[in-house]
Parts: C-alpha cells; structure tokens; sequence
C-alpha cells in the first residue's frame, strides 16, 4: 500500500518512531509533518533521537488559533494528498493535525487509519477529545490501544475495521528503558540544566493543556507545584512554549522553589520522569510512562482518557485536578519525602518494560486491505 502519514506534534513523533520501520518494511509511506510543534525544542531535536525520517512534506503550519490552524493544515494538506494519490492516510491521536488528516483525506475519498481510537474523557469542552471524535467516525480503521477504547467505540456504532493494537509509545519506552534506568544519568542531565539531581530527590511536571492556560487556572496550578517544592526537593517544570507566554502574559511568576526548564528530548523526559520522587501531568501521554515505569503520578485534570492507567496503578496515579490541598495530601502519600529516594531506586532497579506490539498488529491489519464494511458514520 501507498500511505501518507500525518504528524505534527512530539508525543506523534514517538509513536511514528515505532511505526515507521515496520510500516516501510511492507508497505511505501508518505511522511508529512504540519510543523503543529515547529520549533527545534519541542520537536526539531526529536527526528535525530528518535531516527526518524526526514518528512517528505513539511508546511511549516506553526501555531494560532485552532480554527486558523486547522483550516491552513488542509489547505496544505489537500495538494500534497492529490499529487500522491494514497491507498490510505494513517493519523494519530487527538491534534489538530490529526483532526486535518482525517478531514481532508475523507473528503477525497481516501480510506483513514487513525491511530489511538477509542480513546474518550467524555468531556467535549477539551479539543482534543473533539479531534479524536470525528477522526474515529471518519476512520476505515480504528486501531485501538487498550479494551477500553474498543468498548468506547462499540457504543458509538463503530464496530468495523476496529482493532485492538497496544500502545505504539509502550513499544518507544521499551526501547530505550534500559538506557535510562541507571541513576547515574541524572548526572550529565542536572549539568545541562544546572541542577543537582539525585533520585527523588525532585518532582518532575509538564503542564501544556488549553484548560491549563487560562490565568485562574495557572494560578492554581503553580500554587500546586510551589506546595510540591520543598528544601532539597525541587519541581522541575519542562515548561512547553505556549504555557510559558500564557504565563507571561498573566503576568505569573513561578518561585524559586520551581525550576523552569525547556522540553526535553525524549530519553531526558522519560529519566526524569522515572528517577523522580512523583510526576505533576496533564499530558496523556506522560501518565502512560508513568503508568508504565511505576512513577507515582498526579494528573492535574478532572478527567482523562487513559482510564486504564489511573486503574491499573494501585492508587500510584490520582486525578486531582487543580485542587491543591488534594494534590498536596495525595503527594504526601504516594512519595513521602522520608521513603522517595529508596523507591525511587528500587523502581529504577526492578524496571523491566515489555514492548506492545503495536507496530506489527497495525501493519498486519493495513496488509489485510481494507474492511469489507468501513467507518462508523458522522459523528
């Protein structure tokens, strides 16, 4: 088959770093990158570490508003699908450029795999669970990571072409987990960045999402991170670019006892998240490596579509929202300052990932050709 693949963002890039190879190996792909995530930090860096082609096609969509950015993507998007005439476009997650791959596929008549269905925090005022949405109902094939987003899909009429694959970033963690799990890369890492760091001895936290960005919600949540922060155990915040000129803009300041970094590469990220005393997230895809890595891990969120990792973590992983004093009690449970370091370690030591799988079920199903009943209707 003749794919065109989709990405624009960092956690698209982890999850192509897995599918690429094996989807080169048996069909010929198409890689188009919106430039969503355009500059070197959040995403440039990531096609060296990961080994990940080169695009084939790169817009250069950059940022703005999603109205605006959607709308450029397709109109991007739709001579470079006309001049390749795909058998398939492969989409993942839950972005914009997701969203812009389903579309202007589908309204060429060009059958859509979409990546990560399934998934849903039934909560419509997120962009992303709209994105995700109307990319499963505009999908031929819906592979799915876990049961749950099977279960999600069923009750949405969407039955065929569904399959259940795994999770693509498992596949990317067990990798590179044994390059990470010796504490002793936390010391070239704090030289970087200029901080000391020991085993937990720090919490690591990330903080992208809309919601979070308005300047009630900021305020709230750096007020969780400052009561995170204590003498000899740091937050250190890899601060995405959009949240940082929100923070600006509100004119919002973050404390000493915050140490604001840039993003990270990816085999960074996943040290620090795994040698850290406890993660602070809103980002999906964090909460399955801590999931994964055993991480204790706040999720400042109400809701989330990765049920399975909050299930699954035996009360290692909470939604706790924006609330403080809950996000406080919690992280007083789930990392004592008392025991952190000794888990920490022990976690580091005892860490054996498995891969998913995810890439080969994914490439099986696309070399079956496309189902003989497609796609689930409009949403």
């Amino acid at each position: 088959m003749r794919i065109v693949s989709v990405v624009g963002t960092r956690p698209q890039l982890i999850k192509a770093a897995a599918l690429s190879p094996a989807l080169r190996a048996r069909h010929h792909e198409v890689f188009v990158d919106t430039g969503q995530h355009w500059d070197e930090a959040m995403a440039g860096a990531f096609f060296a570490e990961l080994r990940l082609p080169r695009p084939d096609y790169s817009p250069g969509v950059g940022g703005g508003g999603h109205a605006g950015q959607t709308g450029r993507m397709l109109l991007a998007l739709e001579p470079i699908l006309l001049a390749e005439r795909p058998d398939a476009v492969l989409v993942y997650g839950d972005t914009n450029s997701t969203l812009a791959g389903a579309l202007a596929a589908a309204k060429l008549g060009i059958p859509v795999a979409h990546v990560e269905a399934g998934l849903r925090s039934f909560d419509r005022r997120m962009p992303e669970e709209i994105n995700r949405v109307v990319a499963d109902h505009l999908a031929t094939w819906c592979f799915a990571p876990t049961p749950a987003a099977v279960a999600n899909l069923a009750a949405e009429g969407i039955r065929d072409g569904v399959a259940e694959v795994g999770d693509l970033m498992q596949d990317v963690a067990a990798q590179v987990a044994d390059e990470v799990r010796d504490p002793a890369v936390l010391g070239p890492i704090g030289k970087r960045l200029g901080l000391e760091l020991r085993p937990g001895a720090f919490v690591f936290a990330t903080v992208h999402r809309a919601e979070n960005r308005d300047p009630a919600a900021m305020a709230a949540w750096t007020d969780i991170l400052v009561a995170a922060s204590r003498p000899g155990r740091p937050v250190v915040l890899a601060l995405h670019p959009g949240t940082a000129a929100a923070l600006a803009d509100a004119g919002i300041r973050l404390p000493a006892g915050v140490r604001a970094v840039a993003p990270q590469g990816y085999r960074t990220t996943l040290a620090l998240q795994l040698h850290a005393a406890a993660v602070l997230t809103d980002s999906g895809g964090v909460q399955r490596e801590t999931a994964w890595l055993g991480t204790p891990c706040l999720v400042l969120r109400d809701t989330t579509e990765w049920v399975e990792a909050v299930a699954g973590s035996g009360g290692r992983m909470v939604l706790v929202g924006r609330d403080r004093a809950r996000a406080a009690a919690e992280l007083a449970r789930v990392a004592p300052p008392a025991t952190a370091e000794d888990e920490a370690r022990a976690r580091a030591t005892s860490l054996r990932l498995e891969p998913a799988g995810a890439a080969e079920a994914i490439v099986a199903a696309l070399a079956d050709g496309v189902p003989a009943a497609a796609g689930g209707g409009a949403p």
